[in-house]
């Protein structure tokens, strides 16, 4: 009976999201099996940076640094793809220590054989930085391989406890231009239900595809699920209502903030 239920609650319901396609198969998949009917509309593809200079830079004095900090699998897949590039491998990372800021950052990591030492139980940039702790962090290198567009806090921080922080991006987040001619579809005459967003990258691409004033009249009437309180506030800074957000900062955990919202609305 359990089951059955678990597996209705969505049903009929009609779920955009906007994840990067190859990345979206884990929460498509967990939607369909409750009965939603899921469409991909990705408002996020990967692209190099404009320049390499700062990542071949660190690549050639890893052996400097003591810790090395990935904030998104992203980060992880396009570093190692680089050092492959320079004949290298990500084994060359396990002199230092390793942080991951969540789950499927460490997995990524783990699985090309690195050990990683913290993971905090809040991913995002404040929950890793209480992970890390106060201590002994002056005269500490730290490479810090991320998007070319993120937060600063993380950096900041660890700056202000001592760090000497380099920042390199290994990636940059673009809106994929595919995904414009879906648009009308997906928001033509029928309305989706709901619209998951799972990062602040995939809200603003997601109005830099439509417009501000479209994408808000787009939206109204469809339930805003994202994936933790970044992802709203970015969402609530251009103009959105947070209709659920996951209290858990994962594809399971936002899975189970759309089911609690259709249970209760």
């Amino acid at each position: 009976m359990t089951g059955s239920r678990k597996k209705s609650s969505l049903a009929g319901r009609r779920i955009v999201i906007t994840r990067r396609a190859e990345q979206a198969h884990s929460l498509h998949r967990a939607l369909s099996a409750r009965g939603a009917d899921v469409v991909e509309l990705p408002t996020i593809a990967l692209a190099p940076p404009h320049s390499w200079q700062s990542v071949d830079t660190a690549i050639g004095r890893l052996n400097e640094y003591d810790w090395f900090i990935f904030t998104s699998v992203n980060g992880v897949e396009a570093f190692a793809a680089r050092l492959r590039r320079k004949r290298k491998t990500m084994s060359a990372l396990k002199r230092a220590l390793i942080a991951a800021i969540g789950p499927a950052t460490a997995r990524a990591l783990r699985a090309r054989g690195l050990r990683v030492s913290v993971v905090p139980e809040d991913y995002h940039a404040e929950g890793l930085l209480k992970a890390l702790g106060r201590k002994s962090w002056r005269g500490k290198r730290v490479l810090l391989a991320r998007a070319a567009k993120a937060r600063d806090l993380l950096p900041r921080e660890l700056k202000r406890r001592g760090a000497r922080v380099d920042v390199v991006a290994a990636y940059r987040t673009v809106v994929p231009q595919a995904s414009r001619s879906r648009l009308a579809k997906v928001f033509g005459r029928w309305k989706p239900d709901a619209i998951t967003f799972t990062s602040s990258s995939t809200v603003r691409n997601f109005f830099a595809l439509l417009g501000s004033n479209r994408a808000r009249r787009a939206l109204r009437g469809v339930a805003v699920a994202t994936i933790g309180p970044v992802t709203s506030r970015t969402a609530r800074a251009l103009g959105l209502k947070v209709a659920t957000e996951a209290k858990r900062f994962t594809v399971a955990g936002l899975v189970r903030a759309i089911e609690k919202h259709f249970r209760n609305s």
